[in-house]
């Protein structure tokens, strides 16, 4: 059995430990899809695989057997099957293109499900009452997309145009990027949150021909106008042809009131521009035949320090990824409600909408997490009947810092598995979430990225959950830590490669004719292998996989290099440390650790602490891991969409040129790194 064959002593409880203690493991394995599908495999290719290494290993050598397996068992719907999977004689560096000669549309996969079965739940803050809460069903969505994509043809949308949103996370978003893909048009999307400087150097980039918008937004409790902003945005894109505005906060004004030139609509406008169109009478939804390799989304890199990059990605790549990661890693049926807390400028926002292929619920909110209290999504997680609940390390961290307990308040008797993503999880977050959200539930710390809108390490329903793991390496993904010799190592810290190509590999760059960039960007450090730019450590014995930091931010004193997250888990056991931050100061050719301490309120930062914990580190680390300064600094840097901003201050405080992008989310916190005394 699948659960049994990976299992190790239950002994220690550091974060890279061969034999970490195991926190969960599942029930009934054979019910499982990961079970079913290997059972699937081996009928349909006569092997004997029993356990999950033994299909991990199949997966990553017999390529394209594994995904046609995949394409078959998540029932992919097309117009015409490939007459190749992969040409394994292209170099994975000239990007092989996957399914050659197959036909389909992301969208009519999204939208086969057309039936009563509820498809959107969405609210928001302000929209928690039962008459602001919109419900779809799955033939409702398909007719709201029919609508839509009507509309988009009398605005003169056709394959290949780019249709932008600047959404927040709702229906409107969804039902858009479905009737684009259903025309071959490319959906690229950002965030209200996003400044215009931070719009305009990814939408520039890619020139919509139309740009989605709303009136306002409301956030902590509070309405913000976004007709501002947008005039802005709309002002610095030379080629945009039209812009619609739904009005998302009511007694709001629906448009600028000045005078802007012409293409601005409202959605009613917009979606009533025939007047044959009624809500008795739906348009024929017609979905265009598409290669494999046709784009569907171009995702934006954070470009925090410098012009972000246009990723092109795949209709047939991340259909075939996402429900891979879905179905087979997720275990996820019709009967799932997945709830991801994300905003249309992140990936996750893009996965979670792959779940409609599935046939499944996607639950949608805008809004803070904590306003008006910390229980507001663990309301909405019992109020839905949630199975699974998405979110990120530091909303947990959060949880735990604010003391909140979810299993003393909410019956969660419905939620089955909670994913974290955008940072490392650290281990004592794995024990707050089986302590005080639900000891019996699928854990699954995830990581991938923008890079391939999905995930290298995943979450896996027929595996235990180890403390401080995440799960194992996704299957297909043929993940490794590499050393400075460029050898595969176990238990060691490397630099996490991809040795073989995968379909969700964007297909170019926009803008970036000769592959140049491309190539740059992920096969100059390891030719022909894909380098990530993550610090990983993979488990021998359990399989599982440990992020350490992102490589440009490994920090490497006297030649002996670590992730920054090796740092943060000890810091994160002192409950009177908020928040840190661990760089490398350049000193000559060497290097020196500085970390950053922020104090949560009413504590005091003093010698005494700097001493426990370099002395904890010390003992639980190294003495090479101990920092040379430990300071306090009044706020760490993030992006917009969670994440700590590390090079940033590394080049600060190496006295670096630096130009910050419109990403980052307290951009004036830098100030405070500049200049310090002891730095100097």
């Amino acid at each position: 059995m699948l659960a049994t064959t990976i299992a190790a002593p239950e002994l220690g409880n550091e974060s890279l430990s061969d034999s970490p203690t195991k926190l969960w493991s599942p029930s009934n394995v054979e019910s499982t899809h990961m079970y079913q599908f290997m059972a699937y495999v081996n009928q349909n290719y006569g092997l004997a695989i029993k356990t999950y290494p033994e299909l991990y290993d199949w997966s990553c050598t017999a390529t394209a057997e594994f995904w046609s397996a995949v394409w078959r068992y998540a029932d992919i719907q097309a117009h015409r099957p490939a007459l190749q999977v992969l040409d394994t004689s292209v170099p994975m560096g000239d990007i092989p293109e996957w399914f050659q000669g197959a036909r389909l549309n992301f969208a009519e996969n999204a939208l086969r499900w057309n039936d009563n079965h509820p498809a959107i739940i969405c609210c928001g803050e302000h929209r928690l009452d039962d008459d602001r809460i919109t419900r779809l069903t799955h033939r409702q969505l398909r007719e709201l997309v029919a609508h839509v994509a009507a509309a988009l043809r009398r605005l003169g949308v056709t394959q290949g145009d780019r249709v932008a949103g600047y959404l927040p996370n709702a229906v409107e978003a969804v039902a858009v990027m479905l009737a684009a893909a259903s025309l071959g048009a490319i959906w690229c999307s950002t965030s209200p949150d996003f400044g215009t400087i931070g719009v305009l150097d990814r939408f520039s980039q890619i020139k919509p021909k139309v740009l989605f918008s709303v009136n306002a937004i409301v956030y902590n409790d509070k309405v913000y106008d976004h007709l501002a902003k947008l005039r802005s945005v709309t002002d610095g894109l030379s080629d945009l042809e039209h812009t619609v505005v739904i009005p998302f906060v009511s007694n709001h004004p629906a448009l600028p009131n000045d005078d802007v030139p012409g293409g601005y609509m409202t959605w009613g406008t917009f979606l009533n521009g025939d007047s044959s169109a009624t809500s008795e009478s739906v348009p024929p939804l017609t979905f265009t035949s598409l290669p494999f390799n046709h784009p569907l989304y171009i995702l934006f890199s954070s470009g925090t320090t410098g012009l972000p990059k246009c990723l092109v990605h795949s209709a047939g790549g991340m259909l075939i990824q996402h429900l891979k990661e879905h179905i087979i890693h997720g275990n996820m049926r019709r009967s799932d409600v997945l709830l991801q807390y994300t905003t249309t400028g992140w990936m996750m926002w893009n996965w979670m909408v792959s779940a409609l292929a599935v046939g499944a619920t996607i639950a949608l909110y805008d809004g803070s997490p904590f306003k008006p209290a910390p229980s507001v999504l663990w309301s909405l997680i019992e109020r839905f009947g949630v199975t699974m609940y998405g979110t990120s390390a530091k909303y947990i961290q959060s949880l735990q810092d604010a003391n909140y307990h979810p299993r003393d308040h909410h019956n969660l008797s419905a939620l089955h598995s909670i994913y974290s993503t955008g940072s490392p999880l650290n281990p004592e977050s794995y024990d707050f979430v089986y302590e005080h959200i639900k000891p019996d539930l699928c854990l699954g710390s995830i990581t991938g990225g923008t890079d391939i809108c999905s995930l290298f390490a995943a979450h896996n329903t027929a595996l235990p959950v180890y403390r401080g793991e995440i799960q194992c390496r996704g299957l297909g993904m043929a993940v490794e830590a590499w050393n400075a010799a460029k050898q595969p190592v176990y238990n060691e810290s490397g630099d996490l490669v991809c040795t073989r190509p995968f379909p969700c590999m964007p297909v170019y760059f926009w803008n970036d004719t000769d592959g140049r960039r491309y190539r740059r960007a992920y096969f100059d450090h390891y030719p022909e292998v894909w380098y990530h730019g993550d610090f990983v450590w993979i488990n021998r014995s359990t399989g599982g996989v440990v992020m350490l930091g992102r490589s440009d931010g490994t920090l490497n004193p006297a030649g002996v290099r670590f992730g920054s997250a090796e740092l943060y888990n000890i810091v994160d056991s002192y409950p009177e440390i908020l928040d840190s931050l661990a760089v490398g100061q350049k000193c000559g050719d060497d290097e020196r650790v500085v970390l950053f301490l922020k104090m949560n309120a009413g504590q005091v930062f003093s010698d005494t602490l700097v001493g426990r914990l370099k002395s904890h580190i010390r003992t639980k680390l190294s003495p090479r891991h101990v920092p040379s300064f430990i300071l306090e600094i009044p706020e760490i840097p993030y992006t917009i969409n969670g994440k700590k901003v590390e090079i940033i201050v590394k080049k600060i405080i190496s006295h670096q040129a630096v130009v910050p992008s419109a990403t980052l989310a307290n951009p004036e916190c830098l100030a405070h790194y500049r200049n310090i005394a002891v730095l100097q």
